[in-house]
């Protein structure tokens, strides 16, 4: 799946000589003889992948649209879903497109205190094991928690977790970089389950 989508990405930039990836992307399509001969890859920076993203902010208790959000929402940082916490936000991008994921949402936990991811994964159902087993050995800590369930209806993974558990977590992190640690998880996640471990 991952293979695929990086294949269509890449095909869409087939006439360029030159092409633009994030790092992830970068190192996928060179480890897996995806760049065609004489094409030259550039690495993006970071903080441009969620620049063209939808990002929309909502009340937690009755989910009512609170506003749409420009990338600049992104600078702010994570305390903000401390400060305030009847919100969380939704985010959808492309990028989650290549990784299994429609969108992430994230907010405040009042209960626990911790920095909450949401989102569906699209990875069959058989996955399961391999999926939970991945997320063990990377959300660690006293924050490490995280809850996987199938939903047989929707045929996704809705999955749960606290970002607090993620190496390279801060409450100093903007937005923006919350995301991108998120990311990195979903992408290894998608490489894991197509080497089928």
């Amino acid at each position: 799946m991952l293979k695929q989508e990086i294949q269509k990405y890449l095909e869409k930039e087939e006439d360029a000589a030159s092409i633009q990836l994030f790092r992830e992307e970068k190192e996928y399509a060179e480890k897996n003889g995806l760049l065609k001969e004489g094409v030259s890859v550039a690495e993006r920076h970071p903080s441009e992948r969620f620049k063209e993203a939808y990002i929309e902010r909502g009340d937690k208790e009755t989910e009512n649209f609170l506003g749409e959000e420009s990338a600049e929402f992104l600078s702010q940082p994570i305390r903000y879903f401390k400060e305030n916490k009847n919100e969380f936000m939704y985010l959808e991008t492309k990028w989650f497109d290549i990784v299994g994921v429609d969108a992430v949402s994230f907010e405040m936990d009042d209960v626990f205190g911790t920095y909450d991811v949401m989102l569906g994964l699209r990875f069959p159902k058989k996955y399961g094991n391999a999926i939970n087993s991945y997320l063990e050995s990377q959300i660690n800590g006293e924050d490490a928690k995280f809850d996987l369930m199938f939903d047989a209806n929707e045929g996704i993974w809705n999955l749960n977790f606290a970002l607090n558990g993620l190496e390279g977590f801060s409450e100093e992190l903007t937005i923006d970089e919350a995301y991108r640690l998120i990311y990195a998880l979903l992408f290894n996640l998608a490489d894991r389950m197509e080497q089928g471990e």
